[in-house]
């Protein structure tokens, strides 16, 4: 499997972006309040509700955000809101294919948002499936090697799990799967107690493009001005 840019390229280029706080509690709260409207408000049994929940606590977000986030989402005091979750395809500048995961209550709006923002920044918009067939959907897993993190150990139990690839950086393991055994790598994951700090559902492209450095500041620069957008979750693209 090609390699996935996604951790190296696209967290650096979020830095700026998670420096400023209200943007960054705006997308962690759209986060906690999809997961709970997919899986239910009960983060003991909805993972992806207790990640993001985790990344909240993580980023010192109130707790009464995150509990008016999940009774949104549920509907509790006939407080729920529609939120969806989309995909937007394009290109960044240097024709790099772009996949945008957005969650938005006005697509209108954020599809208007997402369009001029690629435009300024030297790319397009695309029709949906103009590039989507560059990406496959993959049950993807992050865990960060810190002390005590024994890469033997993670690459076993994902395996166990139906793990297709492990991929070991000097700073974080990924795991990548089928999206189907989403739920069997986590739970191998959790048994073997492996500590996971991403795991999603990612669009993880087939092949990647290598760029010059300054055609490489471009397209990061393209990314952190999409990342700056409320509605946008995660920008994917294919660039190494």
């Amino acid at each position: 499997m090609s390699g996935h840019s996604k951790w190296a390229t696209i967290k650096r280029a979020k830095g700026a972006t998670d420096a400023k706080r209200g943007a960054l509690f705006t997308r962690l709260g759209r986060e906690i309040a999809v997961s709970a409207r997919e899986g239910g408000g009960n983060p003991e049994t909805n993972f992806r509700l207790r990640l993001a929940i985790d990344k909240a606590k993580d980023a010192n977000m109130p707790k009464d955000n995150v509990e008016r986030a999940i009774a949104r989402a549920t509907g509790v005091g006939g407080e729920g809101v529609i939120l969806e979750e989309l995909y937007y395809e394009g290109y960044l500048p240097c024709k790099v294919p772009v996949m945008i995961k957005v969650v938005t209550d006005n697509r209108n709006r954020t599809a208007a948002d997402v369009r001029k923002t690629l435009t300024r920044s030297g790319g397009m918009m695309g029709e949906g499936g103009s590039v989507g067939w560059q990406f496959k959907r993959m049950s993807y897993f992050v865990i960060e090697r810190k002390e005590g993190v024994d890469p033997d150990k993670v690459f076993e139990a994902a395996l166990e799990g139906g793990a297709e690839d492990v991929k070991t950086g000097d700073a974080v393991i990924e795991v990548f799967a089928d999206a189907d055994q989403f739920r069997f790598v986590r739970d191998a994951l959790q048994a073997a107690n492996i500590k996971v700090s991403e795991a999603e559902l990612a669009m993880i492209p087939n092949t990647q493009t290598e760029l010059h450095e300054q055609d490489a500041e471009k397209v990061l620069n393209a990314v952190e001005a999409l990342e700056e957008l409320d509605d946008v979750q995660t920008v994917y693209h294919n660039m190494a």
